[in-house]
């Protein structure tokens, strides 16, 4: 279970990276100049919703590439990462050189309030065009959203294989699954509402689906790790909205772990990365960008289930990968200020008031 207190991971202490044959992807396009401003900074600053445990090999890889710049990494919930940089910048204490939040809408917020230095990566034009908005904010996953079920206790045959089906189940099978189905909670989590919202959007029959989920008294979780563990443990059989890579991990450990990516769309998010104005160390946080962004950095994240966003990277954990075996179905989220919709009070209110008079507050 994740701690909800920051989490200073020494690289030193990292897991090495694992290699593999073949040609190594290219370095970042780190202009010169920027690398030594950065060398003479000498650090680093990270706030991230990425947890420590995938995050260290990316870190291992990139102090092997830049010894010269001190990393300091900071493990946080989506929220904390968007409160503790705001609670900052307002005492003027000095805050993080990089933000890397999971919480989309978080991010774009702090994008569009100005408080993100524009930087014209030369990684960028290998993101697509939905993946950047006006140098500020950068999309660097991309991750799709999934069911999970226990293979221990449910035939796939019984799983449900998109949103239509979970709608089926609650008008025929409603007493079996009472209970037993968990999603991450939109009340509690800021992921968790952002994927709501973006339901709502993609799911013609969203309303009859928010009645389904109260039918079968659906439960609340705060966050993908730990639906996995109840999921594992036969408290819950189905598991919804959870975060794919985290799921991809937990399969390779657990064979128990069922997987299903929803045949009628599924959803698509991508680690926003921002570069604050605030920022002391900005040369330091323009050369890890890129790293990010690299052939280099996203194969490295390929490797630990973060499913890499450019194209031209190779391997199960990417978009080409999904775009292969989903097609149209894939709904990526766009960095876009669209997503901030959802955060106006009255649409949240409304669309919380929806599902918490279905589903009630369990």
């Amino acid at each position: 279970m994740r701690t909800r207190l920051p989490v200073l991971v020494s690289v030193a202490c990292l897991a090495l990276v694992a290699t593999t044959a073949g040609a190594a992807p290219a370095d970042p396009a780190t202009a010169p100049a920027v690398l030594a401003a950065a060398a003479r900074e000498g650090k680093l600053v990270v706030y991230s919703s990425t947890d420590a445990a995938y995050a260290s090999p990316l870190l291992k890889d990139f102090q092997a590439l830049h010894p010269e710049i001190q990393v300091d990494y900071h493990d946080l919930q989506t929220r904390e990462v968007y409160n503790r940089f705001i609670a900052e910048v307002a005492a003027g204490s000095g805050t993080a050189d990089l933000l890397w939040n999971s919480a989309m809408d978080l991010q774009m917020k702090l994008a569009v309030d100005g408080y993100a230095e524009e930087y014209a990566s030369p990684e960028g034009r290998h993101l697509p065009a939905w993946a950047i908005w006006r140098d500020r904010a950068f999309g660097t996953t991309y991750e799709p959203i999934v069911f999970v079920y226990n293979r221990r206790l449910l035939a796939a045959a019984d799983v449900p294989q998109s949103h239509a089906d979970l709608r089926k189940i609650a008008a025929s099978s409603a007493d079996r699954f009472a209970g037993k189905v968990i999603i991450l909670d939109p009340g509690v989590s800021s992921l968790g509402f952002l994927l709501l919202n973006e339901d709502a959007r993609a799911d013609a029959a969203f309303d009859e689906t928010v009645r389904a989920h109260g039918r079968i008294r659906t439960r609340g979780g705060a966050a993908t790790g730990v639906m996995l563990e109840r999921i594992l443990s036969g408290e819950q059989l189905v598991g919804l909205n959870l975060i794919g890579s985290y799921a991809l991990a937990k399969q390779e450990k657990d064979p128990n772990v069922g997987i299903v990516y929803p045949r009628d769309y599924t959803l698509v998010i991508t680690r926003i990365a921002l570069i604050p104005k605030a920022a002391k160390h900005p040369a330091a946080a323009k050369v890890f960008l890129d790293y990010l962004l690299s052939a280099r950095g996203q194969d490295a994240m390929s490797r630990v289930h973060l499913f890499a966003i450019r194209p031209d990277v190779s391997g199960d954990a990417t978009v080409a990968a999904l775009q292969k075996m989903l097609g149209p179905a894939l709904r990526p989220i766009a960095v876009s200020p669209q997503i901030l919709d959802g955060l106006e009070p009255a649409n949240r209110t409304a669309l919380l008031a929806k599902w918490q008079g279905a589903v009630g507050g369990r």
